[in-house]
C-alpha cells in the first residue's frame, strides 16, 4: 500500500519535479541505502482535522500526500467522541480553542448545510443541579459573550424544566447554537474533496521518526504491517524516507510521541503527553427522553457526563474520565489502545446522571463506547489550549504542530485548516 500510493502520487507530480527516487546515502543513523522521495505537503494523520487541512492546501493548488496509520481515515480520537457542534463557551478568552471553534461552528453549519450532510442544531442546556453551583454557571456566560457566543441565555430551573419535564436543575444556560453532526458523512465529504484537488491518501502507512539534514526534515516511514509485531528491542528503521517541503503532524493521539522522534527538534518545545478514556453508556430504550443536548458543569479533564443524541435521536452518556499512562510509542502510532467498556463501570454513571435526570432506571444503561483524549495536561492541571507550533517556536522550516487537537477539534477542524493554511502562505 505504501509503494503504490506513493506511485500514483510520484505519476500525479512528477512533470512538476516534485517526486524524485533517488537512494539515502551517508547519514549516520543507519538509513544507509534506504530509499528516498521528495514531496511537497505532507499530512500526518487522518482524522478530521489532518483531512480538512489536506483539503484546504489542496483547494490553494498544492500537492498533498496524507500519510495515515490506519487502513482508513478518521479511526481514532475523530469517530470516537460525542459529535457535538459547541458553541464555544468553555474556553479561555483569546485563546485558540475559543477563536477557532466559534469561527469553526459558523464554517461547520454552512459546510453541512450546502453539501446536506447530516447534522441538526439541537440546542444545549448547560446544568447547575445545586446553588453551590450557580456562580459557575454565570461565569460560563461571561466566558461565552466574552467569547462573542452572542445568543447565551441564562434561565430558571423552571423554565429549562418546562423545556425539558425530565430534567432536574436549579438554573441552566441555554446554547442554541449547538447540535450535532454526522461526522463520518462530514469527514467522507472532505476526503472526497481533497482527491478531487490532488491529495493523494496512503493508508496502512506510518511515520515512526525523523531527522534534519540540508534544513528540513526527512521523514521515516514503514508500513503499518511490519511494525505490528515489532519488539522493543530491536531498533525502528524506516523503509522510506520521504522529504517534503512543508510537514503537517496532525497524528492525533501520536503527535506528541511522533514528534520526540524527530531528532534535531528541540525536545524542549514539545510538551508531555496525557491520555484520557472516555466512555459512553447508551439508553435502553428507544426514545429519548430529552430534545436538547444537556451539560452538567465541567469537571477535572472534561465536560462531565453529559446527554448526546444521535442524528435518529438515540441517547448516549459520556464520557467520563480515566487516566491511562504507560502508552508506548508503537501503540500511539498504532492506535493500540484498550476501547473496551465495561458493564461495572455503568455504576459511576448513575449517581452522576441522576443529579439532573432523577428518573433514571437501574438496568437502564448498557455499553456504547469508549474513545481517548490527546491531552497536553494531567489530572487536577488547568487545560491546555491548542497548541499550533511553527518555525517561530520550535526554529524549524517547514514543520507545523498539532498537539493536544481535542474538544473542540471536530467543531474546528474547518477553521484550524484555514488558520494554518493562512500561516504558511505568509
Amino acid at each position: 500500500m505504501l509503494g503504490r500510493a506513493l506511485r500514483r502520487y510520484g505519476r500525479k507530480v512528477a512533470g512538476a519535479g516534485v517526486l524524485g527516487g533517488t537512494r539515502l546515502m551517508g547519514f549516520a543513523g543507519g538509513l544507509e541505502g534506504i530509499p528516498r522521495e521528495t514531496a511537497d505537503v505532507v499530512v500526518i494523520g487522518a482524522g478530521v482535522v489532518g483531512i480538512a487541512v489536506a483539503r484546504e492546501f489542496a483547494l490553494k493548488g498544492r500537492d498533498v500526500l496524507v500519510v495515515e496509520a490506519a487502513s482508513t481515515f478518521g479511526t481514532g480520537t475523530s469517530s470516537r467522541n460525542s459529535e457535538v457542534i459547541h458553541a464555544g463557551i468553555y474556553y479561555p478568552p483569546k485563546s485558540l480553542k475559543a477563536s477557532l471553534c466559534v469561527k469553526g461552528k459558523e464554517l461547520l453549519y454552512k459546510y453541512c448545510f450546502d453539501r446536506r450532510i447530516p447534522h441538526k442544531q439541537t440546542g444545549k442546556l448547560i446544568v447547575a443541579t445545586s446553588v453551590a453551583e450557580v456562580r459557575k454557571l454565570e461565569d460560563l456566560l461571561r466566558r461565552g459573550t466574552e467569547n462573542r457566543v452572542e445568543d447565551l441565555r441564562m434561565m430558571e430551573g423552571s423554565q429549562a424544566m418546562q423545556m425539558e419535564p425530565e430534567l432536574q436543575c436549579v438554573k441552566a444556560l441555554l446554547s442554541p447554537s449547538s447540535g450535532i453532526v454526522d461526522s463520518h458523512s462530514f469527514m467522507l465529504s472532505l476526503v472526497g474533496e481533497a482527491e478531487i484537488s490532488r491529495t493523494t491518501f496512503s493508508y496502512n502507512t506510518t511515520v515512526i521518526g525523523g531527522h534534519f539534514e540540508d534544513n528540513c526534515l526527512h521523514l521515516h516511514i514503514s508500513e503499518s504491517k511490519d511494525l505490528v509485531n515489532h519488539t522493543k528491542d530491536v531498533p525502528l528503521l524506516p523503509q522510506l524516507v520521504v522529504i517534503p517541503k512543508l510537514v503537517i503532524n496532525s497524528a492525533g493521539l501520536s503527535a506528541l510521541p511522533l514528534a520526540k522522534r524527530f531528532h534535531g527538534l528541540k525536545q524542549g518545545v514539545v510538551p508531555p503527553a496525557y491520555y484520557a478514556r472516555g466512555c459512553y453508556f447508551t439508553l435502553s430504550k428507544p426514545k429519548s427522553p430529552f430534545s436538547h443536548l444537556i451539560y452538567p458543569m465541567p469537571e477535572d479533564g472534561g465536560l462531565g457526563v453529559h446527554v448526546t443524541l444521535d442524528l435518529n435521536g438515540f441517547v448516549k452518556f459520556g464520557p467520563d474520565v480515566e487516566w491511562i499512562d504507560n502508552i508506548d510509542d508503537l501503540s500511539s502510532f498504532l492506535n493500540r489502545f484498550d476501547y473496551s467498556v465495561n458493564s461495572d463501570r455503568s455504576g459511576r454513571f448513575y449517581p452522576e446522571i441522576r443529579k439532573y435526570f432523577p428518573n433514571l432506571k437501574d438496568g437502564s444503561l448498557e455499553p456504547g463506547y469508549s474513545g481517548i483524549r490527546p491531552k497536553l495536561s494531567g489530572p487536577r492541571q488547568p487545560p491546555w489550549d491548542f497548541v499550533i507550533q511553527g518555525e517561530d517556536i520550535h526554529g524549524v522550516p517547514g514543520l507545523i504542530n498539532l498537539f493536544g487537537i481535542e474538544s473542540p477539534g471536530l467543531t474546528s477542524s474547518l477553521a484550524i485548516a484555514e488558520y494554518i493554511a493562512a500561516r504558511c502562505s505568509r
